[in-house]
């Protein structure tokens, strides 16, 4: 088979990685990739966001399955244009894909699914927004409602912090993310990463994992992408795994199939596992950013087989096996990441990487056939261990390997699950 992936980044590397690895896989493209996919994979001078380039060459080249990466592409409809063409793809339709381009929209399917969440208030109007704030005690939190590159959440502490936020959305900040601002509850808990597939039909929840959103050790300083991923997650067993899939995302997708856009592709579930209960923070269209990676490490099944059992909906009798374990990825980014970030470094010590340790590269891109910088994220390195100390030692050994100027990483990843299990 032939497989094009859609992105550029630490996620769709992780894709192309493990996608490649199928014996039924012929060869693999990636449009645009990056400096460290083109090693594995033919990349193409196309932007994910070119939805009709993307569908020409598809046709042209006999594509048989295309795998998208980024929310933007599946909230502009690349799923429905490439079935107007009849070509294979995975991910959702964009009506469904809207559960991730509105958070507004998001709240209504839960509304109607009885699926727990944060209460909320919606505003189209900054003054509004401005005056219900004074009758809320701090925290809360302010989102756009549209996409915002995983940027759009601000948690407020207080009524200054959530002036700003509201008033940096409304005014443009993300474009027009911030048409719309959610102002909600502020949630207290553990927050846990569920990504599941979804036929249409059946879901197939993924292991747990646990993203590090904030740019500082001890989750302090802005909101970024995310720093660092680990999977499973300790603390969320069985009961809760199985609440997560009967009272959360299952309801989504019967609520979805209601409304007449059936959820094609891969459903990520924020969670917040709160004293009530677990409670959704959000929902992604796609496969979250740096989770992918370390869940990457520990699936053991063919990839490919479940992304074609999706796309044909037949989940039915599917099931996901898993290394034992567990697995790490820490992020390495740029100095001024998530603002105004340099780039143009060369990168050095990659190839002194121990074999079991993968750099998924995020930011990246061949110059004269050196890899220099070229993202806020630059590389997401990874490895599995028989627990998450081991993983994790391997990691943080690998990095004091690599180096660029600039480069900026936590060192904490993984802390709340080793600090509530010191033996995970």
């Amino acid at each position: 088979m032939k497989v094009l992936v859609v992105g550029s980044g630490g996620r769709e590397h992780a894709l192309v990685w493990k996608i490649a690895q199928s014996p039924e896989v012929k060869e693999v493209f990636c449009a645009p990739g990056n400096g460290g996919i083109a090693q594995i994979a033919t990349c193409l001078p196309i932007p994910a966001e070119d939805i009709q380039g993307l569908v020409s060459w598809a046709r042209d080249n006999r594509i048989d399955l295309t795998v998208v990466g980024p929310e933007a592409p599946l909230v502009a409809g690349i799923a429905d244009a490439f079935m107007q063409e009849g070509l294979k793809i995975f991910g959702p339709r964009a009506q469904a894909a809207l559960i991730e381009g509105s958070k507004s929209f998001a709240k209504e399917i839960m509304a109607e699914a009885g699926v727990p969440t944060a209460s909320h208030r919606v505003f189209c109007r900054e003054e509004e927004a401005l005056a219900y704030l004074e009758d809320l005690r701090p925290p809360v939190v302010v989102k756009a409602d549209g996409l915002a590159g995983g940027k759009g959440v601000t948690v407020a502490f207080t009524l200054e912090e959530s002036r700003r936020a509201i008033q940096e959305l409304f005014r443009g900040r993300f474009k027009g993310a911030g048409a719309k601002v959610l102002i909600e509850e502020f949630l207290q808990g553990e927050e846990v990463s569920v990504l599941a597939f979804c036929d249409g039909e059946r879901v197939m929840p993924l292991l747990a994992s646990q993203d590090h959103k904030r740019l500082g050790e001890g989750d302090t300083g802005p909101n970024t992408g995310g720093m660092g991923a680990y999977a499973p997650v300790p603390f969320f067993t069985q009961e809760i795994a199985h609440e997560v899939e009967e009272k959360i995302l299952k309801p989504v997708v019967r609520a979805l199939n209601r409304r007449g856009c059936p959820y094609r592709g891969v459903l990520y579930a924020g969670l917040m596992l709160t004293e009530e209960g677990p409670k959704v923070l959000e929902f992604n269209c796609r496969f979250g950013d740096p989770e992918t990676q370390p869940l990457m490490l520990l699936l053991k099944s063919d990839l490919l087989e479940i992304l074609l059992a999706v796309v044909e909906g037949n989940l039915e009798g599917k099931s996901l096996e898993w290394h034992g374990g567990a697995a790490a990825g820490v992020v390495l980014a740029s100095r001024g990441y998530p603002g105004e970030y340099e780039k143009g470094h060369p990168i050095h010590g990659l190839e002194e990487v121990p074999e079991d340790v993968v750099v998924f590269h995020a930011g990246t891109q061949l110059q004269e056939g050196r890899l220099i910088t070229a993202g806020g994220r630059v590389l997401c390195v990874t490895s599995r261990g028989k627990n998450l100390r081991e993983a994790l030692d391997k990691v943080y050994g690998a990095i004091e390997k690599i180096h660029f100027q600039g480069m900026y990483y936590r060192r904490d990843i993984g802390y709340r699950a080793l600090r509530l299990l010191p033996h995970a």
